[in-house]
């Protein structure tokens, strides 16, 4: 009797149990159905579907009947029953329970398959068995994947006062890269002058900058994509303030070069990683007009430049020097002053955060969350809604592919150390600017190189041909004006004023005092001086050919063998003489109109800007670059009018008014065409090819100054069409996400 109760009470105690953990189950599945909904219900968006693979391991059946008995096999989530338990839970306690995420020991050899992609328990999934083609058909189909994901993630954080706050960091980096530009052109001659570099050295200045500027955008550009956008935006532009600061002081030709050519190099970074940094954190409905908006400061470095460059340079004042060794003149206060955007931009940079794109591509999702966290969360402070939570809690990482990297000895030497990274690294550049070439985006490498090479060729060839030409219109009527005089004969005066734009032929000089003036534009022709008094005297501009000096005394002047051309001088001496190139600047009209050209010129992208901004999402970026560059290319036969400084001053304002929307869209285009993996390296490239169709565009059309203008017309024409019509056949991105 006594058996059969126990019995009873076992079978009751049992259903009891059963009954128990029935409910508990129910409980929890319940629980999650209804946060799962509030969530949903908050939010307004749902991130289930890239969570498919996480929650069906989540929800892996943790209670199985065996042989007509309860056994509890374990569970992946929290026990949220705490009074739920049993016999066959009995020594399971709330602080020993397995959380999601936690490791959970080796599953069993009978449960489950899992999917593709997923990792067993205490087990990752080996891709040894699989081919390279197979795993990057994975990483492909991930990306796709994270492309949607972060879409709606950005869309989640908003657009707000980080995004502007990296927009004016950002934008101080762009500026450097203008001011570098308009640099080159605005201390070359002065430069050049104060240096004494000869006609047949002349001109290096700008083509060793472009150099350099085309390394360093396909280096630092490729460079981006392997340590981050934000690190190697801050190494680069900190060479360029570097060397840039550096290159005021230095002395020779030869080394000031060798500065503007490392200046150059950090600042090719610029523009890569600038327009790809903040790509990846805008969502696809702001990404084309605030890309465009932040082109402007690109437009603000050229108008920083040439109100510096007019308001610096030509006051010779501004100078100062230590002996006749070292001179700081006023073009070296200049190049000083176009250093601060470099250095602002560095110190604005340091606060900023990592791409979390870029961290994604990487691998690293919690530095990726961490950031995306602190975008929503900045955002939504500035709205005033503090309260609102960054509810994302999981984001798709791609497929991590392993390396083949060739290891290093540890007892090696340091400085081999460094040099065998750096040879790792420059490798794995070439290798994903390769992948550039790689099918799908093989095409559009082609037709974006096409692009920015006929743009820059057409656009930098002609930036450098106006002002030439206007400053050879300023020369043709400048000798217009000159005055002659033959034969004359000026004894015992005192020419103690300037002497400009004139000539003098077989002129004869006696016992005359030259104190304290200049000679500008001045030529002497088989003239004599005969006890003559040269004090204080400066030439600019001027020469003495076939003249005879006789018992002349010259001090502190810097009359010297080069501007006494086939002269001959008897018993005369030389005292103090000037060393150097002589620079000045006083009532130099030139100069001014030079600087103020450039800045109208500049000035005049303005409008540009600004319609190009508005209308990037509502014409789209494609009709915008060919409609830009095949108008740029009709524009340049109005040159054919261009006979007088004011007429080619318009067509230069007008030229670069419509240029400037094709080089906004090219860079929007650029930046959203690439996947992250390789953006960097696609836009360091084009924009290399950029800088190396500027140095030809500038040798090609600065060559053809003065001689016709048929060849730059019919060539610039030409070209900017050519691209334009390529420019048509690239894919529209306006509704593309960022892959």
């Amino acid at each position: 009797m006594d058996d059969m109760q126990n019995n009873r009470t076992s079978l009751v105690k049992g259903a009891k149990d059963i009954a128990k953990e029935a409910k508990r189950q129910t409980s929890k599945n319940l629980g999650k159905a209804v946060d799962r909904a509030a969530d949903e219900y908050s939010t307004h968006r749902s991130y289930n579907r890239f969570e498919d693979e996480e929650e069906d391991a989540n929800n892996y059946h943790g209670y199985a009947a065996n042989d007509g008995g309860g056994n509890y096999a374990g569970d992946n989530g929290t026990n949220e029953d705490e009074g739920a338990s049993s016999d066959a839970t009995e020594g399971h306690d709330d602080e020993d329970e397995i959380y999601e995420g936690e490791y959970q020991g080796v599953p069993a050899h009978n449960e489950g398959k899992l999917r593709d992609g997923q990792v067993a328990l205490g087990q990752p999934v080996s891709d040894s068995l699989k081919s390279h083609k197979e795993l990057e058909t994975e990483r492909q189909a991930d990306e796709e994947e994270l492309a949607q994901q972060y879409e709606l993630i950005m869309q989640e954080c908003g657009h707000g006062r980080f995004q502007w706050q990296l927009f004016f960091v950002l934008g101080l980096a762009l500026m450097s890269d203008g001011v570098e530009v308009f640099v080159v052109g605005f201390v070359l001659p002065s430069a050049e002058t104060d240096m004494c570099v000869p006609n047949s050295s002349a001109g290096w200045l700008g083509s060793i900058v472009y150099l350099g500027m085309m390394v360093g955008a396909f280096f630092w550009g490729g460079l981006s994509d392997r340590l981050g956008r934000k690190q190697c935006l801050l190494i680069s532009m900190s060479v360029n303030g570097f060397f840039a600061f550096l290159s005021s002081f230095v002395q020779g030709y030869s080394m000031f070069l060798f500065c503007r050519m490392l200046s150059g190099f950090g600042i090719g970074g610029a523009v890569p990683i600038v327009f790809s940094y903040f790509a990846e954190v805008l969502a696809r409905e702001k990404r084309g007009e605030h890309l465009s908006w932040l082109c402007m400061f690109w437009m603000i470095g050229g108008i920083y430049a040439s109100a510096m460059a007019w308001a610096i340079i030509p006051h010779y004042g501004w100078s100062f020097s230590m002996g006749s060794a070292y001179q700081f003149h006023s073009w070296r206060v200049f190049v000083v002053v176009c250093a601060l955007p470099c250095v602002s931009a560095v110190v604005a940079l340091t606060f900023m955060p990592e791409s979390p794109r870029f961290f994604l591509e990487m691998g690293k999702h919690d530095e990726a969350w961490m950031v995306l966290k602190q975008i929503h969360d900045t955002n939504m402070r500035a709205r005033g809604e503090p309260e609102r939570v960054f509810t994302v809690n999981r984001i798709k990482i791609p497929k991590q592919l392993d390396e083949l990297v060739e290891m290093q000895n540890e007892s090696a030497n340091p400085v081999l150390k460094v040099l065998f990274k750096i040879k790792n690294e420059l490798r794995a550049i070439w290798l994903t600017f390769m992948k550039c070439f790689d099918y799908p985006v093989r095409d559009n490498t082609l037709k974006l190189a096409a692009v920015w090479f006929t743009l820059s060729f057409g656009f930098y060839g002609l930036s450098v041909w106006f002002p030439d030409v206007i400053k050879h219109l300023q020369a043709d009527e400048y000798a217009s004006r000159v005055k002659i005089h033959n034969s004359e004969r000026i004894e015992d005066f005192t020419f103690n004023f300037t002497l400009e734009n004139q000539i003098h032929r077989n002129g004869m000089f006696l016992n005359d005092r030259f104190i304290g003036m200049k000679f500008k534009a001045v030529t002497f022709i088989e003239s004599s001086f005969i006890n003559c008094y040269f004090e204080d005297v400066t030439s600019v501009g001027s020469s003495f050919n076939n003249c005879t000096f006789v018992d002349s005394f010259f001090y502190n002047t810097d009359i010297d063998d080069a501007k006494l051309t086939n002269s001959r001088v008897i018993n005369s001496s030389f005292h103090h003489n000037k060393t150097g190139c002589q620079m000045t600047f006083d009532d130099d009209y030139s100069a001014y109109w030079v600087y103020f050209v450039n800045f109208l010129g500049t000035l005049a992208v303005l409008p540009g800007n600004i319609v190009s901004a508005l209308l990037m999402d509502k014409i789209g970026r494609l009709s915008m670059l060919g409609g830009s560059m095949v108008l740029s290319g009709i524009s340049c036969f109005f040159l054919w009018f261009g006979t007088s400084e004011s007429m080619m001053i318009f067509m230069l304002c007008l030229y670069n008014g419509l240029s400037i929307s094709a080089w906004n869209s090219l860079d929007v285009v650029t930046a959203e065409l690439y996947p992250t993996d390789r953006r960097g390296t696609g836009f360091g490239f084009c924009n290399a090819l950029c800088k190396l169709a500027a140095v030809l565009g500038n040798l090609i059309f600065g060559s053809l100054v003065g001689i016709t203008k048929a060849i730059p017309i019919l060539l610039a024409s030409s070209v900017l069409v050519c691209g334009g019509l390529v420019g048509l056949r690239l894919p529209d991105t306006r509704t593309n996400v960022l892959m």
